[in-house]
Order: C-alpha cells, then structure tokens, then sequence
C-alpha cells in the first residue's frame, strides 16, 4: 500500500521489505535503525515502529495533536505510514492502542541520534579511550531536550544487542541498539526513563542463539545477590571536600614518606544489630577516627567491585566500575572517601585486572564468543580458582582494564591501586603442569601480553594521576617490579613483600627453643631489601583457611603469645620497609578472620588486647615522627646490621639511619629470657634513649628496661668504637634513639 502525498503527486511506498518486518518479531533483525524511526523525503517522513501489543499508532506532535496515522503492516505491532511535514526539526512522539482502549503516548526511541562521537569511536577501536566509562555503561541525560538514559556496550560479534528490563518487560525485540561497525559498540538512547532502572543487555551471538541476558561490564551499579541486574545510576555527583587533602603534599609514591597501611574487609570490620552490614556512611563514622587515632596513614580497602559471591571478599568481581551495593550507593563509597581524606588518610583500593568469574550473567562468552576471556584455555582459565583470564592482547580488554583503574582514581578520589595476583598475570605456567600451558613468541614463560598491560597501566596511572601509587601483591623472583618502565621495569611504585612475611612468621611460629636454627628466616629478608621497593604486609591471606589469627601462631603460654606477637611488631614496625597490617591484628584478635562476621571488639575490655593496641598506634606515630625509621625505607643507606651472630641467644640488632646520619638502634630478643649487662655495638658516642619497649608495662610486658636510655662507653664491641650495656627484656623489641 502506498500513501497519496496530495494532489498530483506520486504515492510514497513507505512499508519495508515484509521479510525485515517479521524479522523484528522474531528478535532477529540486528539493525533497527535502518527501518524503524524517521526516514525524511521529499514533503515529509516515513515513520515505522514496532511496539509489541499495540493495535493502532499514529504520530503526534508534542502538544499531543496527531500529524498522522501509521498502518499497521506485517506481524501484529508492526506499524508504517508517510508522515507530510515532518522534518528533522519537528520534535514528535508515537501514540498507541491496545484493542480500542485508552491510547497512550511514547517517545521514538529511533529518532534520536547516535550516541559516540567520530573521536569515541576512533579511540575506541584503537583501545586508546581512558575515559571510555563517560560513554560506555547507562547514563541518565537529555537528547534533544528529552530526558532518558543512554546505553553503550562492546559486543563486536553479536548480531543483535537489546536493552531489557521491567520498562519494556524484559522484551529484547523492543529496544534493539544501534552498531558502530569501526569500535563494535552496540548504543541507544532509551527516552522516558531514568536513575534507578533495573536492566540487562540481550545479546544474540553469532551463532544465532540467545545469550543469557548480561548484566553491563560499565554498569555503575548492580542489584544485591542473588539478584544479577544492573542498574541506571550515571557517573557519581558527589561534591568533594577534600581539597585541603588534594592540596597537600601527598606524593605517596615517595619512598622516602612513612607509609602505614590498614587493610579492611568493609563487610566484617564491624556489624550492625543483628549482624546485619553496615552502610558505607555507617563505617565511616566509626572507621574514620580509629584509623587516625591507631595513626595509620592509609586504609586499604579489598576489592569494592560488585562481586556475586561474598564469600570471594571481592576477588571474584563482576562489575568492575560497581561499588558493591551490599554497603550503599556509589555516592555513599564516595563520602566514605572523602572522609577519610578529610582527616589526612589515603585510600588504596585492591584491583582485580586477573581473572573474572564465569557466572553466565558476566563477562563469559558475553557476545557469545570469548572477546574478554582468552579463547585458549590454556591461557584463558584458571583451574584453582575456576576463573577466567583476560586476554591481555586485545586492545579493547586492555582498554576496558586500564580505563577502569582509572575510573577509581578519577571518580573517587582513591589514591592508589594494590594490583592482586600479580605473579598469575606474569607467568603462562602459573599453577599448571607441564602440557598445560603455551610458551609465548619467544619459546618462554612470560605472559609478554599481561607484562605490556602492567606497564602501560602503571604508565597511565602516572600520566593522569602523578601522585597516585600502584602496589603489586607479586610473590616471586620476577624483576624490576618496581622499577620505572623507562629502566626495564613493570613500573610499580610498590611491591609487597610476600617472602618476608613468610620467613619472619614462619620463625615466630617456633618455639623459642628452636629458633636458633632459623635465625636467617629474620634476616635474610636484608639480602634482597633493596631489590624492590617493598611493603611489609601481614594480609588477610595469613589469618585465613585454617592459618588462624596472628596471635594464634605465637608459641607459648598467655603471655608469651602476647609478648612474642608485640615483639614482632616491634621488629616488623623498624625494619627497612613499608608496613600493612590486616584489621584485627592491631589488637591480637583471638580467632581466624570471618568474613561472616564482626571483628571481636570486645577483646579490647582485656588489658593483653589493649596493650597490642596501644603498642600499634605507639608503633605508627614512632615510625612517622623518627625519619631513620622510614626515610631511606628503600636505601641501603638507611640500614646498618649490628650483630646478626647471635644465633644461641636468639638477639638480632641493627641500626637505622636517616639522611642525616641520625640513628636508631633495635634490638630484638627472640627468647622468654631476660638478659642483663648485653653489650651492643653502637657507632657514635653519646646518650641512647630508650624510645621503644615492646616489654612495657602499658602494652603488658613485664616492664624490663632500661630506664629511659644509656650512654655510650668507649668500649669497642661488634666492630664499632663504642657500645651500650643493656637489659634485654624477654620476648620483646627495643629501640633507642641517639641524641645528639
């Protein structure tokens, strides 16, 4: 049928091929916008819609009057007609029926124009966009003053992308998207919703066949398990107030800045009434005065990216640009931020660029084809953690990475990223027996495109974020993991000590009797100090799965649990090296972390808890107001052994040094026994004040010591010109202080 234009004039054919008419009732038809919507001509416009249930649709203009009727052609809801007068300046929306009853109005969702500029699109397919979460995602905007929400997602190899959620009844046929063929970014302008929208995107494959319906790899916030939808929620709008932080020098990768960090579980740090979560506003106000009482210069929070299964404490995300909504909004992540900047803490955020889970709802097969995972299972899938690795050679996945580190550092303030599993990114034999994995161009076990994917995020980072800091938590041999890329490194700032951490617990977790055959567990880790640029860590990964707490790998009775663990802190706090300590640990918690549940606060009503409390925040403010105690934490300068001899007695002692020779002496005495008249070698004469006593009667000690200091005589031991007489308390660390 064709529609009379006016007298004289030839009828316009405005009805489509009736082949693509049925191919959107079957959900099959891919490229919408090349029959549906506007199409102008000569004196007006073809109008096509499809709406599902409708019996009738006409055109009206905004003031509601009709401008035209359109036929209804092809399967039912299907309708076309010539609209005289329509231009491209002439705003209009559809009207429809349902079997004679009440009419009701819609946007045209096919009139609006695209989505992705020329430069998106170029930056896109070049892997090249840092900003791609501004595009990418679901964003509530206006286009052509009409309020909605965009959509834009990667899926290069669907046939055909949609939009569904309870506002089209979750019919993929109602909301197909629109192809950008250069970048394979599927996008759409849905009119007449907003924030707060629950969708999911259904892909068609390339096969042809319907993909579980996908929650969005942008989205910015998802449903609470079990439920696995997306939400509408745009780029956060929080007015920050930490301008006085972001002023200040707060250059963290410096290496030469005390750096004391607390790492936290947000969901089990502390409960709520009936051991419900607390909110995000709800941590911050507790969360905020403790660590700047405890005196910890930053809080590392593990992984906030919405993660299905809790019990993964984040380290299986799903979506990666998703505070997790078990806490709140990202609006309300954001104020925890900003408080914690506003009281002079950074906020180091651990990332998971690693591996994904294969949840069906997620970024597994998401087109149908592996396009985030590597296709190769041998380099695709992680067998211990039945997870998916990404395919680090792909610009997009390395783009959609890179920009999602970003994303944090940008939109919410935090200050630097800890890199998880590092050492599984770097290695195509991680975990897996010989057969079981591909050597890379060159015949070797490198993992050539992760490495390039470390290096051009530590790149990135530095570019737009200069006074940002990434940490690897990497657990072998490898390099330069924290040298600069410029000098053949992997460009971290920091990398985290695993081998200190398992040597030095390893020692403490023998009985004193022993631990004269395993002195060099507490000093070997002086071999390599200066290899890297090293974070002293005590995780969460060491007071899990049957490990159980800090405390409880101490030998002994009651009290030299206590006194073995406060003498550890003693030697971990002034040994060359940045600190982290895991929540809980900084006041002796009794049981193995549960992620189920709080913290045991009520330890600190005991006076052994309170003590290692006390001793920790002491710990932090000697360790931030002496500079030989952090200052050349990276600089073989800063280190001097003593006496590391002493095998049978279990005492180890050293000095360290600030750029001004001003020196430390520690001493560390790894036995329940006391120790009078110990002579020490000390290089300088002069008054050493006792400035730490891990034996302390305030921290629970049995208050050995050495009554505020000693003198130096000129009485040559150790190689050094003078030397102190000192008591060594039992189990305990001391640290004196030259005046000068």
């Amino acid at each position: 049928m064709s529609t009379d234009t006016g007298a004289g004039a030839a009828p316009i054919d405005h009805r489509p091929d009736e082949h693509q008419a049925y191919e959107f009732e079957r959900g099959a038809h891919g490229d919408p916008f090349s029959v549906l919507g506007p199409h102008y001509v000569d004196g007006g416009a073809i109008v096509r819609a499809f709406r599902p249930g409708a019996h009738w649709a006409a055109v009206v203009d905004t003031a509601g009057k009709e401008l035209g009727q359109l036929e209804s052609f092809g399967p039912e809801g299907f309708f076309s007609g010539f609209v005289p007068g329509l231009d491209r300046s002439t705003a209009y929306r559809l009207r429809f029926s349902h079997g004679g009853g009440t009419p009701w109005d819609e946007e045209d969702t096919y009139r609006f124009g695209p989505i992705l500029g020329d430069q998106d699109i170029y930056f896109l397919a070049q892997g090249n966009h840092y900003r791609l979460y501004e595009k990418l995602g679901a964003h509530p905007r206006e286009m052509d003053g009409v309020a909605g929400v965009s959509f834009a997602v990667w899926a290069p190899n669907a046939r055909r992308v949609s939009v569904v959620g309870p506002f089209n009844s979750w019919d993929g046929r109602r909301h197909v998207m629109r192809l950008r063929h250069d970048c394979g970014v599927w996008e759409l302008f849905i009119p007449q919703i907003g924030k707060g929208e629950i969708y999911k995107y259904e892909v068609v494959g390339a096969d042809g066949n319907v993909q579980p319906l996908k929650a969005d790899p942008v989205g910015f916030k998802q449903e609470q398990a079990p439920s696995t939808a997306s939400i509408v929620e745009g780029l956060i709008e929080h007015e920050w107030q930490d301008g006085k932080f972001q002023a200040h020098d707060t250059e963290w990768q410096n290496r030469e800045k005390p750096i004391s960090i607390y790492e936290v579980h947000l969901g089990s740090w502390r409960r709520g009434d009936g051991n419900t979560f607390l909110d995000y506003d709800a941590i911050a106000r507790d969360l905020v005065p403790y660590v700047k009482d405890m005196g910890f210069t930053h809080v590392e929070f593990l992984p906030v990216s919405e993660h299905p299964f809790y019990g993964s404490w984040g380290y299986q995300p799903i979506g990666l640009f998703a505070p997790t909504s078990r806490y709140g909004s990202p609006e309300a992540f954001a104020r925890l931020v900003d408080a914690l900047h506003q009281e002079g803490i950074g906020v180091l955020l651990d990332w998971v660029p690693g591996h994904f889970p294969t949840d069906v709802h997620g970024l597994a097969r998401f087109d149908g084809t592996s396009i985030y995972e590597h296709p190769d299972p041998r380099r695709g899938f992680h067998k211990d953690w039945n997870t998916l690795i990404y395919d680090y050679g792909r610009n997009e996945v390395k783009n959609y990475l890179v920009a999602n580190g970003l994303y944090w550092l940008d939109q919410f303030h935090i200050d630097g990223l800890r890199v998880d599993a590092v050492a599984s990114m770097l290695y195509l034999d991680y975990s897996r027996n010989a057969g079981e994995w591909e050597p890379n161009i060159h015949g070797g076990r490198e993992n050539l495109e992760a490495i390039a994917f470390l290096k051009d995020t530590n790149e990135r980072v530095g570019e737009y974020f200069p006074k940002a800091t990434t940490h690897a938590e990497e657990s072998t041999a490898f390099p330069d993991v924290s040298r600069p890329t410029y000098a053949g490194g992997l460009g971290f700032h920091f990398k985290w000590n695993m081998g200190w951490m398992h040597d030095t617990l390893h020692y403490m977790q023998e009985d004193p009797i022993n631990r004269r055959y395993h002195h060099h567990h507490m000093t070997f880790g002086m071999v390599y100090a200066y290899s890297e640029n090293f974070v002293l860590p005590l995780s969460h990964d060491e007071v899990v799965y049957g490990k159980g707490s800090l405390i409880g790998k101490m030998p002994g009775d009651q009290w030299q649990k206590f006194a073995n663990l406060r003498a550890y802190f003693g030697f971990m706090w002034t040994h060359p090296g940045k600190k982290l300590i895991f929540m809980g640990g900084e006041f002796a918690q009794s049981a193995e972390w549960n992620h189920d549940q709080s913290l045991d606060w009520h330890l600190l009503e005991y006076s052994e808890h309170k003590g290692v409390q006390r001793l920790v925040r002491d710990l932090n403010t000697m360790y931030r107001e002496i500079p030989a105690l952090h200052q050349l934490d990276c600089d073989p300068a800063g280190f001097e052994w003593i006496d590391t001899a002493n095998v049978d007695q279990s005492v180890i002692a050293f000095l360290r040094k600030d750029r001004e020779g001003r020196s430390v002496l520690i001493v560390s005495n790894f036995t329940p026994v006391p120790r009078h008249d110990y002579r020490v070698g000390v290089p300088s004469a002069g008054r050493w004040s006792e400035r730490l006593n891990t034996d302390a009667e305030i921290y629970g000690g049995s208050n050995v010591g050495n009554m505020g200091g000693k003198e130096a005589e000129e009485h040559s031991v150790n190689g050094r010109p003078y030397s102190i007489s000192l008591t060594l308390p039992p189990l305990a660390t001391i640290a004196l202080v030259h005046e000068r």
